[in-house]
């Protein structure tokens, strides 16, 4: 095991200043993600700030207007059983009962659950076998090579790995806002933009700078909140990343889709928003089987399936239309 420091922050600030002035230190809360990148020596850091001890980031709070604001430092465990999550957003608790193990959900922190890297095995192998994400520059062997569970959507030449977060899917169908506080201020970051694609620097999984902290997760109020679903297909039941997961929430009057979130995971580098097939399905009968079929297929005439993983595009629309039929039976 690569020797490392450990030392806990005084407070949100020395951290801050701690992680922006030393490359070689990381965050752990968790460690259910780090540990494993340590081991498999993909990143080596020479120091880790344990964080759990920061005060205010561990709370789950049911806001008065219907949103949520969830800290960075809560557990998976912890919000998935949250009586309001529940109520207001189930899509949210069941994104996170189907990732990992118990065990792990106990653990892994939120803010961890969202930064957690790629399971692209070139990446995450000793083998030395090129990977730009873990050797830039080295190119990509998962472009030409074993690419089943790559993406279909937003690859570049330099990266094909998708991203492996559920709950990350969840968020990004509900427009939630990642709140960060750096050193020059708190601001609040879109979901759908904190995730990078991967163009010429696939390294980089986020728009996070060195001194940037995660300090909570903000959910606000939507209409479509309570009839949210998750649907994700593995290839085993049990701990097991998606190879296509689908996150639907639905606003419906008289059997009709009023409005409409979709998002997918196991397709890109980030959790993937079909707006296309979002608008396309206003007005649309739920009891409309083709015509749900035809708006979902919108977002899909840019897919870009490798050599391996063809058979995304027709699962993926499938994962969609189930995801979202079960959403519209909740409405």
């Amino acid at each position: 095991m690569h020797p490392f420091t450990l030392s806990r922050p005084t407070d949100i600030s020395a951290a801050i200043v701690a992680h922006a002035q030393d490359v070689r230190l990381a965050f752990i809360a968790g460690g259910t993600d780090l540990i494993g990148l340590m081991k498999d020596r993909v990143t080596l850091p020479e120091r880790l700030l344990n964080i759990n001890g920061l005060p205010n980031m561990a709370q789950i709070e049911a806001l008065s207007d219907g949103g949520l604001r969830i800290g960075a430092l809560a557990r998976m465990s912890d919000v998935a059983a949250d009586p309001e999550v529940r109520r207001r957003f189930p899509v949210i608790a069941e994104s996170l009962l189907f990732a990992a193990s118990g065990q792990l959900r106990n653990m892994a922190s939120m803010g961890g659950n969202i930064m957690q890297r790629t399971r692209c095995a070139y990446f995450r192998d000793e083998d030395d076998l090129p990977c730009n994400k873990r050797r830039p520059g080295s190119g990509c062997a998962a472009r030409y090579g074993l690419n089943r569970l790559h993406a279909i959507f937003g690859w570049s030449d330099d990266c094909v790995a998708t991203n492996p977060s559920d709950v990350a899917v969840a968020f990004a169908a509900l427009d939630a806002n990642v709140v960060v506080r750096g050193r020059s201020g708190e601001r609040s970051i879109p979901f759908t933009k904190f995730h990078r694609l991967p163009g010429n620097t696939p390294e980089r999984d986020n728009v996070l700078d060195r001194g940037d902290l995660i300090v909570v997760i903000e959910v606000p109020a939507r209409i479509e909140g309570r009839a949210s679903y998750y649907l994700k297909v593995r290839d085993r039941q049990s701990y097991e990343f998606a190879l296509v997961s689908a996150a639907a929430a639905v606003a419906a009057v008289g059997g009709r889709i009023g409005s409409a979130r979709l998002a997918m995971g196991g397709l890109a580098h980030k959790p993937w928003r079909l707006t296309a097939a979002e608008t396309a399905l206003h007005g649309v009968s739920l009891d409309d089987i083709d015509a749900l079929k035809a708006a979902i297929a919108t977002s899909f005439t840019d897919a870009r399936p490798l050599a391996h993983n063809a058979f995304k595009v027709e699962l993926a629309q499938r994962v969609a239309l189930r995801a979202l039929q079960t959403a519209g039976a909740r409405a």
